[in-house]
């Protein structure tokens, strides 16, 4: 068994809003959140009064303890706003991604029952279809959309969302979020406890479709101190420019909640584009850049880069996905500055792992040591015994930031964390002598495209969909760009060529998850009970 070299941790049995924003009337006028299209800025001083009236707006609606709301856009101010407001009436927030297709939102929508529904007016065509049939009552949009000009009493106060129909009535007019914000009222009282839930994300797990991964106050606010434990923020002289999505739990828990807690300036770009990003970092003169491997890459290797002044960066902090040591050296000495990695998986609020920030600690390939109270082994797969120190074998982690369990799915929950609390992480790994830690392979069936999630079971279900296919497998292809990309392989029953049946799932799915190569082969490989042998995929020639 691996322990933390960190210290522990005593953590605050206190409500997530309230641990976030504690600090945030004593920091005054310094910018908490910056819009970088219009430049509208929300100090510190204002932030706790704007998250406290959008919470009352949120009552006025009827949304109360235990009530999901979805929040589906890309990065604002008012998402971060919304994230708090949520989590300060006991609500529970799922966040999906902006580029999802109507059949892909409503899914989540239908899995979570949500009941609210924060989004973008510009979503419409996605989001007017994915709510039909669903749980969701009121649809509040970051921008102005029509909507009536108060909240009102729309719905009495109910006794949360489990015990809530099926299905709703259609719902109200969408209610712009400024209207909402607007409210003069105090939020009510709320009992909330550490492990009440305050967080839905979905993700994939080692493997299957995506699942609710249920994370409680307790869960973040430990990941967020874990976190700042191996990072060191300085409160108050921090900024950064946040375009990582903050449906994504690397961009909820640390480029959002993680950000305010400690002082951060967080200037919030709807979508990444390199060269906007760029002059946003020498603009506000950003100090901390929150990035993910792809980025890493352009760092290191990019033309736009070239004459920029970053002198003021003196942090890099890369997640999601692993790195080489060779693009690590690359990109830190073009931007003059040390990078750290985190480590981890959304089951686990995110992070069990970062890297030193001593650049004499630094190891080439290492995913760092385990953070603060937090226990790792690695297994033999087969047996599940321990195996010798730096032999490889799955990592498993334990600690409080590790998640209560799968939204309705027992039998998923039982395979993942195991009865001594055991998170089975699904990656292959070993630790060296020293306690850090490498990850070599992947056991889980997980697609990790530019550090976003791509679901093999998803892709083959939509490969199946189409008139032609009569079996298919996707696994993940090694890509110098994207990290990896996803890789059918099909047996056809009628006629049909490689882009077509790229494009017929293009149309199903969002951008990320599209099937980027297809190979015809005679079968697919089997085990006796059905499953599909990914490795003898993955291990065929290019």
């Amino acid at each position: 068994m691996y322990s933390s070299p960190h210290p522990p941790i005593v953590f605050p049995r206190v409500p997530l809003a309230d641990f976030v924003l504690a600090r945030a009337a004593g920091r005054g006028q310094r910018a908490a959140l910056i819009c970088a299209v219009t430049g509208r800025t929300i100090t510190y001083a204002e932030l706790p009064g704007l998250v406290d009236r959008t919470a009352a707006g949120l009552a006025a609606l009827g949304v109360g303890k235990g009530d999901v709301c979805a929040v589906f856009s890309p990065n604002s101010p008012d998402y971060a706003i919304a994230i708090l407001a949520i989590a300060r009436l006991g609500a529970v927030a799922t966040t999906a991604n902006p580029l999802y297709t109507p059949d892909e939102l409503a899914k989540q929508l239908q899995d979570s029952r949500a009941r609210v529904l924060f989004t973008s007016s510009s979503l419409a065509p996605v989001w007017g279809k994915a709510i039909k049939g669903t749980t969701v009552q009121h649809v509040i949009t970051f921008d102005v959309l029509g909507s009536r000009t108060a909240p009102g009493q729309v719905t009495a106060p109910g006794s949360g969302a489990a015990s809530r129909a099926s299905s709703a009535p259609d719902p109200e007019p969408p209610i712009a979020f400024a209207t909402l914000a607007a409210s003069h009222s105090a939020p009510p009282p709320v009992s909330i406890e550490p492990h009440d839930l305050v967080a839905l994300p979905y993700s994939s797990g080692t493997t299957g479709l995506p699942k609710g991964v249920m994370l409680t106050h307790a869960n973040i606010v430990a990941n967020m101190l874990q976190v700042d434990g191996a990072r060191h923020y300085i409160d108050g002289e921090e900024t950064t420019v946040a375009f990582l999505p903050y449906f994504h739990i690397y961009g909820l828990t640390i480029v959002v909640l993680l950000s305010i807690w400690a002082g951060v300036t967080v200037v919030v770009m709807p979508k990444f584009e390199l060269e906007p990003y760029l002059a946003l970092v020498e603009r506000h003169r950003a100090t901390i850049l929150h990035v993910v491997p792809p980025i890493v890459v352009a760092f290191a290797k990019h033309p736009a880069l070239t004459g920029r002044d970053f002198s003021f960066v003196r942090k890099l902090f890369s997640g999601a996905a692993p790195l080489g040591a060779d693009v690590i050296e690359q990109a830190t000495r073009r931007m003059g500055c040390v990078l750290q990695q985190g480590y981890g998986m959304t089951e686990a609020s995110p992070a069990t792992h970062v890297t030193s920030e001593d650049v004499g600690r630094l190891k080439p390939g290492s995913i760092g040591q385990p953070v603060a109270n937090t226990e790792c082994r690695v297994v033999d797969v087969e047996t599940g015994l321990d195996v010798a120190p730096g032999a490889d074998g799955e990592i498993l982690v334990r600690g409080p930031q590790v998640m209560l369990g799968y939204l309705g799915r027992p039998e998923e929950t039982r395979a993942t964390i195991d009865a001594d609390g055991w998170l089975h992480t699904g990656d292959i790994g070993h630790a060296d002598a020293d306690g850090d830690f490498y990850v070599v392979d992947r056991l889980k069936e997980l697609i990790k495209y530019k550090a976003m999630q791509v679901p093999p079971a998803e892709l083959e279900a939509a490969l199946l969909s189409h008139p032609a296919v009569a079996d298919a497998a996707v696994v993940p292809l090694p890509d110098a760009e994207s990290g990896e990309i996803p890789r059918a392989f099909v047996v056809l029953k009628g006629v049909a060529t490689a882009d077509e049946l790229m494009t017929y799932v293009a149309g199903l799915v969002a951008p990320h998850k599209k099937v980027r190569r297809v190979d015809f082969v005679d079968a697919i490989p089997k085990s006796p009970s059905g499953k599909i042998l990914r490795r003898l995929l993955r291990d065929r020639p290019t």
